[in-house]
């Protein structure tokens, strides 16, 4: 008799397992989930990105996987992902519960914020701050001119060494946040700031591991001395950091004149005690702000600057046509200036071509949609996990000439001039499009010129090339590597 009820009570629980992982009707199909575990032992979460596509090949652009209990639909192609982030772009705007992100930033912020009235003016406020404090203008060009000095000197210091270009560029970019947002940069030996970078990356990778998504799928593991307890200790060890930049800030600040974001924010805090209306605007969110801009700001820049570098040193040839084409542009002057880009195609299609072939950002920020959406003949609830993959074009057939090659003339036409290419999405697109694209373009196009300018960047043994395999994350990055230097006279 207990036998039999044990067994009976067995076949309801598999039934009901089963029910909880069939996907209700109108839902994207995909592969078969396992109870409990989903479709995780399915995917390498070393990097993803093969197995979504292999999947994407059998159930096509729009379709569902499960990550524990949690049920996520994949986009993929052109076509859809403009879709969700253009033309459905406010219906998809919102964010997925997601467990470690809650725990991190309360879904405050600019970035992983839910959408609604205080993302909505937390965005405004930023653009305003930073379009206050140069951005798109020739005072944040001459911050970053001034930073490419301190980037080249660094350089010259280890020319006759093998140098690691790793945390120069990533000080160096950082820098330039830091001044906007913190009113300071921090110089290249500064062991502490050289710390908090180390567990930024850190953390940008471990947040897309199995770990992670083993404790976004079942929350009691967060109590378990798992691999995934490095990331709160790191954020505690950030979070430390941003905290004592903020309470110098109070102590050192001037009421009307403010020196950067975090003044500016507190200004606004001083407006809102005044006022009884509810605000939006708050301690939290402040610091949740000054993190995301420092976080953003520094990470994506860094790891295009790292690609562009290896890139360079693997084929040497494009290396040396940018080179003709800045020496040229810039005639006898010391520097090339933004407005130059113009009259430079094909720079700006080997930067453009690097942002497409290592696809940074290749899965974008999760999204979900605020309300039930149709997609493709689909039904998508309110609050589903959304995957953006926003790779899938960048290596389509249909829209580029090298889809599978390294190739600037991916970006050019049979003269020679620079081309639009609408399959190109580097920074997403649509209301949760990166509000920093304009000042990493800016970056990205000084801080190469400035290098090309002043070196040529050389493969320590030619005998063995690059390893150009990602190392996946939020961002990916490529492995460490290690260039020599040859000074330019």
């Amino acid at each position: 008799m207990e036998l039999s009820t044990a067994l009976l009570l067995g076949l309801v629980l598999l039934a009901l397992l089963w029910r909880k992982f069939s996907r209700p009707k109108g839902f994207p199909p995909g592969p078969l989930a396992l109870p409990v575990l989903g479709n995780i032992l399915q995917m390498d979460f070393a990097n993803p990105l093969k197995d979504l596509r292999k999947f994407s090949e059998v159930y096509g652009p729009v379709y569902s996987i499960y990550l524990g209990f949690t049920p996520a639909v994949v986009i993929q192609g052109l076509k859809e992902l403009k879709e969700v982030l253009v033309n459905k772009g406010v219906d998809f705007a919102d964010r997925p519960h997601n467990r470690i992100i809650e725990a991190i930033s309360g879904n405050r912020g600019l970035v992983v914020a839910r959408y609604g009235r205080a993302w909505k003016e937390h965005r405004r406020f930023t653009l305003s701050t930073l379009r206050d404090f140069g951005l798109g203008k020739k005072s944040m060009e001459e911050r970053i001119h001034e930073e490419c000095v301190y980037l080249i000197e660094e350089f010259r210091k280890n020319q006759d060494s093998l140098v690691d270009p790793h945390f120069v560029v990533d000080n160096a970019v950082s820098n330039i946040i830091c001044s906007i947002v913190f009113g300071r940069r921090y110089d290249y030996d500064d062991a502490t700031f050289r710390d908090i970078l180390n567990m930024v990356h850190e953390n940008m990778k471990m947040a897309t591991g199995f770990w992670a998504q083993l404790y976004n799928a079942f929350g009691f593991v967060k109590h378990l001395p798992l691999p995934h307890q490095k990331i709160f200790k790191n954020v505690n060890t950030v979070f430390a950091f941003l905290g004592k930049v903020l309470e110098e800030h109070r102590k050192t600040r001037v009421p009307g004149e403010p020196r950067d974001y975090i003044d500016c924010y507190l200004e606004e805090l001083d407006m809102v005690q005044e006022d009884s209306h509810k605000s939006t605007f708050d301690a939290e969110n402040l610091f949740t702000c000054v993190g995301d801009l420092f976080i953003a700001g520094t990470e994506t820049t860094s790891a295009s600057l790292e690609w562009i570098l290896i890139y360079m040193m693997a084929y040497p040839e494009f290396q040396e046509t940018c080179r003709r084409e800045i020496d040229k542009i810039r005639g006898d002057r010391d520097r090339l200036d933004y407005e130059d880009r113009a009259r430079m195609p094909y720079t700006q299609a080997v930067l453009q071509e690097v942002q497409r072939f290592a696809s940074v950002v290749a899965l974008g920020v999760a999204h979900a949609p605020i309300k039930d959406v149709q997609l493709n003949g689909y039904t998508i609830p309110k609050g589903t996990f959304i995957i953006t993959d926003l790779s899938s074009p960048h290596y389509d057939e249909k829209y580029w000439k090298y889809p599978k090659e390294f190739n600037p003339e991916n970006f050019l036409n049979k003269d020679g001039e620079l081309v639009k290419v609408e399959a190109f999405l580097p920074f997403s697109a649509g209301p949760r499009g990166c509000l920093g694209e304009n000042l990493a373009r800016m970056e990205l196009f000084l801080y190469f010129t400035t290098m090309m300018t002043h070196f040529e960047f050389h493969w320590p043994d030619p005998k063995s090339p690059p390893d150009l395999t990602p190392v996946f994350g939020i961002s990916q990055k490529p492995k460490c590597f290690k260039m020599r230097l040859a000074p330019r006279i």
